[in-house]
């Protein structure tokens, strides 16, 4: 029975990782430190007996070491992060020191008890290029750097790299779009989905970020967490060694997010347009070829469907 350790595996997506990898016959071991979250999201996964969890900070080196130590995990799935962006903006410092720092703990004892597959998640987002009016952001365009969030995630490739290198590892780099779905947080950009779901079933206005050239608000590439599981299990098959977008491909702005949410939830709550944010991008979608290329993977669950999957799991949590 091979072991994976999932850092940040109590969030949104790290939730739903363990849960399929218990389901195919891991032994998962999650590290987090966030009681909310486990709460919330683990009690299926930690009812299984091949299940365990750490309450540590991957910025603690000798916690994370205690773990390593003792379960010397084949992969490593490293979820953990700081992923908003205003917040990297206010306190750049904080954001190295759990984007870089954090990783770099965790890379290191990764190679020195021996794991065998790191995959790491990155943005794609975040690291779009500087896109033409209809084009898509490959892996190989450089990345405009907006946000000190973009420059940690962008320097946490670099580092898988070299440790790789140094340690004879494989690796996996995702850089994910807007993945959405049940469980998400209404925190960091991401969170825009759960966000309008809070304001739409409160009664209160949403906001939308727009341009007067963009005026229905920045637009984003949006992922379903089912698609985003599959691409995960996948690359933990089979390593790709390489940077890869996890993505739909399609481009979407914020006004269509908000008013596909409101049909689902039969809503007329209104929203307002304010000023752009600082950090953001105006545009981003992916190009996912590469991922396709390599093993088949693309996005089956569309926009429509995915929404009306987080309005039948939101109503189901309020019963």
């Amino acid at each position: 029975m091979q072991t994976i350790l999932i850092t940040g595996g109590a969030g949104f997506i790290g939730s739903h990782l363990a849960e399929e990898y218990l389901r195919r016959g891991y032994r998962v071991v999650i590290a987090d430190y966030s009681e909310e979250n486990k709460a919330k999201n683990l009690q299926t996964a930690l009812d299984h007996e091949n299940a365990r969890y750490y309450s540590a900070n991957i910025r603690d080196k000798a916690a994370a070491a205690e773990i390593f130590a003792r379960h010397k995990p084949d992969i490593v799935s490293h979820h953990a992060a700081q992923k908003s962006i205003p917040k990297s903006m206010d306190d750049p410092a904080h954001d190295a020191d759990v984007n870089i720092t954090g990783l770099l703990n965790v890379l290191d004892l990764a190679g020195r008890h021996g794991t065998r597959n790191f995959i790491y998640i990155s943005s794609g987002g975040a690291l779009a290029g500087d896109i033409a009016e209809g084009g898509k952001s490959r892996e190989s365009d450089y990345p405009q750097l907006a946000s000190p969030y973009a420059i940690s995630k962008f320097a946490g490739e670099q580092y898988v790299r070299v440790y790789a290198q140094k340690y004879g590892f494989a690796f996996s780099a995702l850089r994910y779009a807007n993945v959405y779905g049940p469980r998400q947080a209404a925190d960091g950009e991401c969170g825009v989905v759960p966000i309008f779901v809070n304001n739409i079933l409160a009664g209160a206005p949403s906001a939308l970020m727009a341009y007067s050239d963009l005026p229905r608000g920045c637009t984003r590439d949006y992922v379903f967490i089912l698609d985003v599981v599959r691409a995960n299990m996948l690359v933990t098959e089979k390593p790709l060694n390489d940077v890869v977008n996890i993505g739909s491909g399609v481009e979407t702005a914020v006004l269509d997010i908000y008013e596909g949410l409101a049909r689902e939830f039969a809503s007329e709550v209104p929203i307002v347009a304010q000023g752009p944010r600082a950090g953001d991008l105006r545009r981003a979608v992916l190009d996912c070829s590469k991922m396709e290329d390599f093993t088949g993977w693309r996005a089956q669950v569309s926009l429509a469907e995915g929404l009306r999957a987080v309005r039948e799991w939101t109503l189901g949590e309020a019963r």
